[in-house]
C-alpha cells in the first residue's frame, strides 16, 4: 500500500515536468507581427486545449500543455486561415508566418462577430485590408467603401460633403456602423460617410444582407465594420507626411507606434483642408486619435481606443449648374465634432472559453447653418443643431467545443439620449422645434457555428428590448456546403444559402414627436422597420485558390416602414408604420491573383426595387409611389480595382461604374423637374515609390478622365483632381 501511495506521488509531482508552456509567434509574410490573432491548440480527435489571442507584439501564451501531437490554428483578419501540425516540447516560441489570402478564403470577423474564414460564413463579405487602403490612398472612408462589391455610395458633390451608402435596395439609414467597436448611428440609422477620415484605418468590413441578430437595430441591408491600426513594431516608429494639389488642397499627418513587452501604442492627428470647386465648398477636418493595449496577464487583454474629428463643410445646395439658372448657396455650412471612445477587457477564462467586456461612448454634434437668402428656392435662413449621445455596454462570450463547434452568447446594453432643435424662417414667418428623445435598450444573442464535412452550420437568435417599439425576436441560419473539392484547374466549388432579418428602431422624431411652431404628435406605438433577406450563390476557385468567380441572388422585403402623415384640415401630423417595399437582384465578384505582386478584384451588381406600398405618397413631391423604383437605387453598378505593388514601388487604378437611376432635386416645380440622374464612370490612379528606407514619395488623381457627372441630381461631381507628396518614416523594425 505504501509502494502505491509513492508512485501515485512521484507521478503527480512529476506531471509538470511532462507539460510544456508554448509561446507563438505569429507574423506576416514580411515577418512584421500580427496582434489580434485568434491561436487555438486542438488535440487530434479535435478537442480544444486552449484558446487566445496574440498581443500587441504578435506573441499568445498557453501554459502547461501536456506533451504530444496537436493542431494550431491561427485565425487572423486579412490572412488565409493556418492549420498546422504541432509537436510538444517544441523550441520555446513557435512562430507561424501567415499567408495573404484571395477574398473569398481570407478571415474576417464581421461575419460571425468572431474570426472566420470568409467561405466558411454564409455571408456576403467585402474587405480592405490596411495595405490596399495605403495604396488607394483616399482620404475619406466614403471613397474606399465605393470599391466594395455591392456598396453604392450617393456623395452630395464634393470633398466633405454629405454621402449615404445604399446596399441591397434598402434605404440610407438600414447599414450598422461600427467604429472600434462603437455603433455611430445616429437614432434610427443615419450616418454621413463623407466627413469620416481614413487616416490610420487598419481594416473595413462590409457585410452585406439583414444581421440585426448579431449587431441589433440599423442592420436591415449591411454592417459596416471600421478599425484603427494598433501599434506592432518592437521599435517605436514614428511617421509623418503631408501632400497638397489642385483646389488649394493641403493635408498632412503624423502618428507615433510601437509594441513592446506588454504594451503597444498608437497615437496619431491628421489634418485636411481643401476649397474645392465654385461658391461656397470649402471643407476641413481634423482628426485626433489613439489605440491603447496592455497585456495584464497571459489570460488577460486590456485594449483603450480613443477618436476624435472636428469638421467644417460648405453646402452648395442643389443647384442647377448647367444653366445657372439656380445658383449655389453662398453661406450655408455643416459642422460636425464626433468623439468615441471603446474600453475592452477581453479574459481567456479557460482552455476553451473567451470572454470580452467592453464599455463605450459616443458623442455626436451637428450643426447646419444658412444665414441669407441667395434668390433660390426654399433658401429661408435657419440654424439646426443636433447633439446625439450614446453610451452602452457589451458582453461576448466565444466558447470553442471542438475544432468544429464554436458558440457565441452575448448582452447588450446602450442609453440613446439626444436633442435636435431648429429655428428657422418659412415662408416670411419665424418658427422653431425641438425634440429630445431618452431611450434604454437591451439584447441578449447567441449564434452556433457548426463544420460538419464538407458542410458549414450557422444559425442565431437575438432578443431585443427597446423602449420606443418594444420585444423582438430577430433570427438568422446560413449554411455553406463544398460541391467540389476539384484540383489544380477548378480548386473547389462552395455553395451557400441564408436566411435573416433586420429591424431599425424609429427616429427621435418619429417617436417622440416635435414641439414648437409646426408640431408633430409623438407616437409611441411605433413599431420598427423590418426586413426579410434570402440569399443563396456560390464560389468557384480556380488555379488552386488563385482565382476565383462568386455569384449570389438576394431577395429583400421591408415592412412596417415608416412615412409621414399630414392631416390639412387639423393640421396634425404624425409618424407611422404604413410602407412596404421590395428589393431583389444578383451580385457577381471576381479575384485574380495575375502574378506576384499583380491583382485584380471587380464586382457588379443587379437590383431591382419596388415600392409595393406608398398611400400616403403624392406624385411630383419627391417621395417614391407605388408601383414605382425607389430613388437612388441604380439598376446596374460596378467596381474595378487593379493594384501592383512591390518592395520599392506600387500603383493602382481603380474605376466605379454607375448607370441611370431615379432621383430628384427635391425643388418641387422650381424648375422643370429631374427624375433621373445619369449614369457615369470614374476612374482614380495612385502610385508610391520609396526613395530611400525613410522617404516615400505618392501621388494620387481622381476623376482621371475628368468625366462630368453627378452622383445626386443637382451636386457636380469634382473635376480631375490631383494630391502628391512624401512620406517619412524613422524606427520601427
Amino acid at each position: 500500500m505504501r509502494l502505491v501511495r509513492l508512485i501515485s506521488a512521484v507521478l503527480f509531482f512529476s506531471l509538470p515536468l511532462l507539460a510544456t508552456d508554448l509561446t507563438v509567434r505569429v507574423v506576416d509574410p514580411q515577418s512584421a507581427v500580427v496582434p489580434g490573432a485568434r491561436v487555438s491548440v486542438f488535440t487530434l480527435d479535435s478537442h480544444a486545449v486552449a484558446v487566445t489571442t496574440t498581443a500587441g507584439d504578435g506573441t499568445a501564451l498557453v501554459k502547461n500543455i501536456p506533451d504530444g501531437s496537436y493542431r494550431l490554428q491561427i485565425l487572423a483578419p486579412g490572412f488565409r486561415e493556418s492549420d498546422t501540425s504541432l509537436q510538444l516540447p517544441s523550441t520555446a516560441v513557435h512562430t507561424v508566418k501567415l499567408t495573404v489570402a484571395s477574398a473569398p478564403e481570407s478571415v474576417v470577423v464581421t461575419a460571425a462577430a468572431t474570426p472566420i474564414a470568409e467561405d466558411k460564413s454564409g455571408a456576403s463579405v467585402s474587405a480592405l485590408d490596411a495595405d490596399s487602403i495605403r495604396l488607394l490612398d483616399q482620404p475619406s472612408v466614403s471613397d474606399l467603401l465605393r470599391l466594395l462589391p455591392g456598396a453604392y455610395l450617393a456623395d452630395s458633390g464634393h470633398e466633405g460633403g454629405l454621402t449615404t451608402l445604399f446596399v441591397r435596395g434598402g434605404e440610407s439609414n438600414y447599414n450598422k456602423v461600427i467604429v472600434d467597436g462603437v455603433p455611430v448611428n445616429d437614432a434610427g440609422g443615419t450616418f454621413n460617410f463623407g466627413v469620416v477620415p481614413s487616416d490610420q484605418v487598419d481594416r473595413i468590413e462590409l457585410v452585406r444582407g439583414a444581421d440585426s441578430t448579431l449587431y441589433g437595430s440599423d442592420a436591415m441591408t449591411s454592417v459596416v465594420q471600421i478599425w484603427t491600426a494598433p501599434g506592432k513594431t518592437r521599435v517605436p516608429e514614428l511617421r509623418f507626411g503631408s501632400d497638397g494639389g489642385t483646389f488649394a488642397t493641403a493635408h498632412g499627418n503624423a502618428s507615433l507606434s510601437g509594441a513592446n513587452g506588454r504594451f503597444d501604442y498608437n497615437v496619431f492627428g491628421d489634418e485636411f483642408h481643401t476649397q474645392g470647386q465654385g461658391i461656397n465648398d470649402t471643407y476641413e477636418n481634423s482628426l485626433q486619435g489613439a489605440n491603447l493595449g496592455a497585456r495584464l496577464s497571459d489570460a488577460m487583454m486590456l485594449r483603450l481606443r480613443l477618436r476624435h474629428s472636428n469638421s467644417r463643410s460648405g453646402v452648395q445646395g442643389a443647384w442647377d449648374y448647367s444653366t445657372g439658372i439656380i445658383p449655389p448657396d453662398s453661406d450655408q455650412y455643416a459642422r460636425q465634432n464626433d468623439f468615441l471612445a471603446s474600453l475592452d477587457l477581453t479574459v481567456a477564462t479557460s482552455s476553451r472559453w473567451q470572454q470580452r467586456f467592453s464599455g463605450f461612448e459616443y458623442n455626436h454634434v451637428r450643426r447646419n447653418t444658412d444665414h441669407i437668402n441667395d434668390n433660390r428656392p426654399y433658401d429661408d435662413p435657419f440654424d439646426s443643431r443636433t447633439n446625439f449621445n450614446r453610451a452602452g455596454f457589451d458582453y461576448q462570450s466565444d466558447y470553442t467545443e471542438r475544432s468544429w463547434a464554436r458558440s457565441v452568447f452575448g448582452y447588450h446594453f446602450e442609453d440613446e439620449n439626444g436633442f435636435i432643435a431648429d429655428n428657422y424662417v418659412s415662408y416670411g414667418f419665424p418658427g422653431s422645434s425641438l425634440t429630445h428623445g431618452l431611450r434604454r435598450n437591451q439584447a441578449v444573442y447567441g449564434e452556433q457555428f457548426l463544420a460538419l464535412g464538407r458542410a458549414t452550420l450557422i444559425a442565431g437568435l437575438r432578443y431585443e428590448h427597446n423602449e420606443s417599439f418594444g420585444d423582438k425576436a430577430v433570427p438568422r441560419a446560413a449554411m455553406t456546403y463544398l460541391l467540389l473539392r476539384g484540383g489544380h484547374v477548378f480548386s473547389g466549388t462552395r455553395l451557400r444559402a441564408s436566411y435573416s432579418e433586420g429591424i431599425k428602431a424609429p427616429t427621435f422624431e418619429e417617436s417622440f414627436g416635435i414641439t414648437g411652431s409646426y408640431p408633430t404628435v409623438a407616437n409611441p406605438d411605433l413599431q420598427p422597420e423590418q426586413a426579410r433577406s434570402l440569399e443563396a450563390g456560390f464560389l468557384q476557385s480556380f488555379v488552386g485558390g488563385r482565382y476565383s468567380l462568386s455569384a449570389v441572388y438576394f431577395n429583400n422585403r421591408f415592412t412596417n416602414q415608416i412615412d409621414y402623415k399630414f392631416d390639412p384640415v387639423t393640421f396634425v401630423s404624425q409618424y407611422i408604420n404604413i410602407n412596404r417595399a421590395l428589393a431583389h437582384g444578383a451580385e457577381v465578384a471576381l479575384h485574380a491573383q495575375l502574378r506576384p505582386g499583380l491583382a485584380l478584384s471587380g464586382g457588379y451588381t443587379y437590383t431591382s426595387t419596388q415600392a409595393l406600398s406608398a398611400p400616403l405618397c403624392t406624385p411630383g413631391t419627391g417621395c417614391t409611389a407605388t408601383g414605382q423604383p425607389l430613388l437612388r437605387r441604380p439598376k446596374h453598378f460596378g467596381d474595378l480595382l487593379l493594384t501592383y505593388s512591390k518592395t520599392r514601388w506600387g500603383a493602382s487604378l481603380s474605376g466605379t461604374f454607375v448607370g441611370r437611376r431615379p432621383d430628384s432635386d427635391f425643388l418641387f416645380g422650381a424648375i422643370p423637374p429631374i427624375y433621373s440622374a445619369a449614369g457615369y464612370a470614374r476612374f482614380d490612379a495612385t502610385a508610391w515609390k520609396a526613395i530611400n528606407h525613410h522617404v516615400t514619395a505618392y501621388a494620387s488623381i481622381n476623376n482621371l478622365l475628368n468625366h462630368r457627372y453627378q452622383e445626386v441630381v443637382g451636386y457636380p461631381a469634382l473635376k480631375a483632381n490631383f494630391r502628391a507628396g512624401l512620406r517619412f518614416r524613422f524606427g520601427g523594425d
